[in-house]
This record gives structure tokens, C-alpha cells and sequence, in this order.
């Protein structure tokens, strides 16, 4: 009986170390093949290139605002595939008027390097950054985050209020509190707060972001349950709205409203 106990714990502490190993590999999933822009049903935008703070040369998509004093949109995408998978969530804000630039991130599209947290957060200052050599900061942005990008964009949004700077609204798509939340219910039997290296710890931030937020999440999501998106968002300060969307998964948001939803939160706070 004292065999079988010592082999059971022999086995799982293996497993700890496994899954603290190689974590990375559950929690990014890139796709190096980048269908072109025309494929992607976005001909018009450009390609723009920028270098992060390790000396990453990396790519964006951008479309500039058609309608004069419409800010950018800059959407951070989720933790799978790659920017051309989210051609048709810039074309619902370009086609309003509003620039976009598409951010891919290290490892993705076949861009060098390989994604963390740390490394995220790097690829988005270097785009950011970029579009302030535009010209283009602060009450001009309006940061889109999807998924595993709602870390980065609420990331960001807190850099840019504690620079005093602000950007013009936060839009989060299936958010959640933190992916250490996300991972303690993927492995109720691990200990996953613990283990985890990349936490996109969006809860201890999101109050600082000092701008309007839109949360949108539908309630059958078991990427990330909606329980954390409704976590994120009791978290938040005044403005904010959120579109709890009944009958709608991780990946199916725009089927349900979104874009409209979005779009409608946008022009109600004059942006």
C-alpha cells in the first residue's frame, strides 16, 4: 500500500514539473502561415514593420481613419492562429471610419521569436510606440482586446494612464481576470496559481486604466467562462458597459452583436 502511495505521488509530482515545463506550449498556440492581405479580405490595409525593446522586428496591419478625428483602433488578437483570423473584426471599425492596425506578435505569422508575457507586453509598446512616432497616442487610441489580447490591451491601457496619457476607451472581448484564473479551472488538480509563468493579471489593473470600457462576453464560453469576464468588470470603474451575450461561445461574439454593440458604445462616449 505504501508503493502504490509513494509511486502516486512520485507520479504527479512528474506531472507538476511536466506541465510547469512546458506550460507555454498550453497556453500559445501560434500559426507561422499568414494568409496575405487580400486573401484575408482586407486588400487596403498596409503592412508596417517595428522593432521591439530586444531587438524583434515585427509586423502590423494598418488601414488610417477615413473620417477626420476618428481615433485608431488597435487590437490585440487571442493566444491561437495569427492577425489574419481577425480581418473581418477590422473591417467592422475601418469601415466606420476608424484606423485599425492589426498587432502580430512574436511567434505569430511568421514573425520571430516566441510569445510570453513579458514578450507580449514588449510587441505591444514597440506597435504602440510606432503609431506615437505617427503622431497617433493617448485620446487617439482605442485598445481591442480578444481573449488572451484583453491582458495585453488592459496592460496597456494601465501603462498609459500611469503616464499620465490616457487612451480613449478599452474594448475587451471574452476577458478575464487573470490566467492564473483561467488555468486554476483547467487544472483543479494541479497547483496552477503557483505554476504558472505568464498570469496576465488583468484584475489588478483594470481599475487604473482611466478610460471607458466595454466588456462583451457570451455565457457559454468554456475558453474563458463568463464568470471571469464579470469578475474583470465588477473590478472596473465607472464608465463602463458590458453585453452579456446569451447563447454565445469564445469564438462566436460578431455572430451575436458585437460589432454593432461595439460600435454603438463608441459613438455614445463621442469616440
Amino acid at each position: 500500500m505504501l508503493q502504490v502511495a509513494v509511486a502516486a505521488v512520485v507520479i504527479y509530482v512528474m506531472l507538476v514539473v511536466l506541465m510547469y515545463i512546458f506550460q507555454r506550449s498550453f497556453q500559445f498556440y501560434p500559426e507561422s502561415r499568414l494568409p496575405s492581405r487580400v486573401e484575408s479580405g482586407v486588400a487596403s490595409m498596409d503592412e508596417v514593420r517595428f522593432t521591439t525593446n530586444d531587438g524583434l522586428e515585427l509586423f502590423a496591419w494598418t488601414q488610417p481613419p477615413s473620417v477626420d478625428g476618428k481615433p485608431w483602433v488597435v487590437i490585440f488578437h487571442g493566444n491561437a492562429g495569427n492577425i489574419a483570423g481577425r480581418a473581418r473584426k477590422a473591417r467592422v471599425f475601418f469601415e466606420a471610419g476608424y484606423g485599425v492596425m492589426l498587432v502580430e506578435y512574436r511567434g505569430f505569422g511568421g514573425n520571430p521569436g516566441r510569445p510570453t508575457q513579458d514578450g507580449l507586453f514588449a510587441d505591444a509598446r514597440a506597435a504602440l510606440a510606432y503609431l506615437a512616432g505617427q503622431g497617433i497616442a493617448g485620446r487617439q487610441l482605442v485598445l481591442y482586446g480578444e481573449s488572451l489580447g484583453t491582458g495585453v490591451a488592459v496592460a496597456m491601457a494601465h501603462e498609459a494612464a500611469g503616464a499620465g496619457n490616457p487612451v480613449a476607451a478599452v474594448l475587451l472581448e471574452a476577458p478575464f481576470s487573470s490566467a492564473a484564473d483561467v488555468a486554476a479551472g483547467y487544472y483543479p488538480f494541479l497547483p496552477a496559481r503557483l505554476l504558472l509563468k505568464d498570469k496576465f493579471d488583468s484584475l489588478s489593473m483594470v481599475q487604473d486604466i482611466a478610460a471607458p470600457l466595454f466588456i462583451a462576453h457570451g455565457d457559454r464560453d468554456l475558453t474563458v467562462p463568463q464568470t471571469l469576464g464579470r469578475k474583470l468588470y465588477a473590478q472596473a470603474v465607472e464608465p463602463k458597459q458590458a453585453l452579456w451575450l446569451e447563447g454565445a461561445a469564445h469564438n462566436d461574439l460578431y455572430e451575436h452583436g458585437l460589432g454593432a454593440a461595439a460600435l454603438a458604445f463608441l459613438a455614445g462616449h463621442q469616440i
